[in-house]
């Protein structure tokens, strides 16, 4: 019987594609922790971790009829984003895959009345909310899978995905580390201010009112109150988390939705990307299961 052994909730913000002596000059001479703190979680969890696939909940990777997870058995190539050809160019990538995972998925969802679909279309877009943190965080040879953010699911729809995922992966022997790709409150400076806004200090998120929006939530989850961050979900999307937060909803409802109090370890600190509000969060199985954590 396969299990989520790990899980995470990961920024891919391009900064941390950026040269090191660049990333230190944008950041007022010394480095992002989104950059440090994934070099970390590197070494501290993810080569000592013992798993056979990743799934990559990606935030940028917006359907819109559908949820799909990536069913090739390898996707091989190169990748120049669209959004930042400047930044991210010529990136040669090899991520084997997992299509019995994926269509296992699929079959789960169509049991509880959801779309999700498994595609190996070999003309399919990749994107860097994947690809950036397989750049840090990949191993030769290990399956990389990427699930979309259907953009019309509510915050129920994204934890009932989330659920299909946790029984498809208990239904094979797979071992999976879930990464939710994708930041907190994500409004972004406007473009003739935005380069005065480049560090990682958060005094430059957007608005006073978004940081502490995300301070609350991060608060939450290291204290593995993922209930509270589900039930005030209606809340939170006034600050328009990234992909309406369905990267981390998809997790969580993987883990045990409000069920789950396990809670998130710090990889860095909170920190701005032009803006928005990013962080490293890893949350460990707990020995008892995911639904067992600290008292509410």
């Amino acid at each position: 019987m396969g299990d989520i052994v790990g899980a995470g909730l990961v920024s891919h913000a391009p900064v941390i594609m950026f040269p090191e002596p660049r990333r230190i000059e944008a950041n007022g001479g010394r480095d992002f922790t989104l950059a440090t703190g994934l070099t970390r979680l590197r070494h501290e969890v993810i080569d000592p971790a013992q798993y056979d696939t990743v799934l990559v909940l990606d935030s940028h990777w917006a359907t819109t009829t559908e949820v799909v997870v990536t069913a090739h058995s390898r996707r091989t190539g190169r990748f120049t984003s669209d959004e930042m050809p400047s930044e991210i160019s010529g990136l040669p990538y090899d991520l084997p895959g997992d299509p019995e995972l994926a269509r296992a998925v699929a079959e789960s969802g169509a049991g509880r009345s959801l779309w999700i679909t498994a595609n190996d279309d070999p003309y399919l877009p990749v994107h860097y909310a994947t690809l950036n943190l397989w750049t840090y965080l990949g191993r030769a040879g290990t399956p990389w899978v990427s699930v979309s953010v259907c953009q019309t699911a509510t915050t129920e729809d994204f934890l009932a995905v989330g659920e299909a995922i946790a029984d498809a992966v208990t239904r094979l022997d797979r071992r999976v580390l879930l990464l939710a790709s994708g930041g907190l409150s994500h409004v972004f400076w406007p473009l003739a201010e935005l380069r005065d806004h480049m560090t990682g200090d958060p005094g430059h998120i957007v608005t006073p009112e978004a940081r502490a929006a995300d301070e609350r939530r991060i608060a939450w989850l290291e204290a593995g109150r993922h209930d509270r961050v589900i039930e005030a979900m209606p809340e939170y999307l006034r600050f328009a988390p990234e992909a309406r937060f369905g990267h981390y909803l998809m997790l969580a409802g993987a883990v045990g939705g409000a069920r789950c109090g396990a809670p998130g370890r710090r990889f860095g600190a909170y920190e701005n990307g032009i803006g928005t509000g990013q962080i490293h969060l890893w949350f460990d199985r707990p020995a008892t299961g995911w639904q067992d954590g600290p008292t509410r």
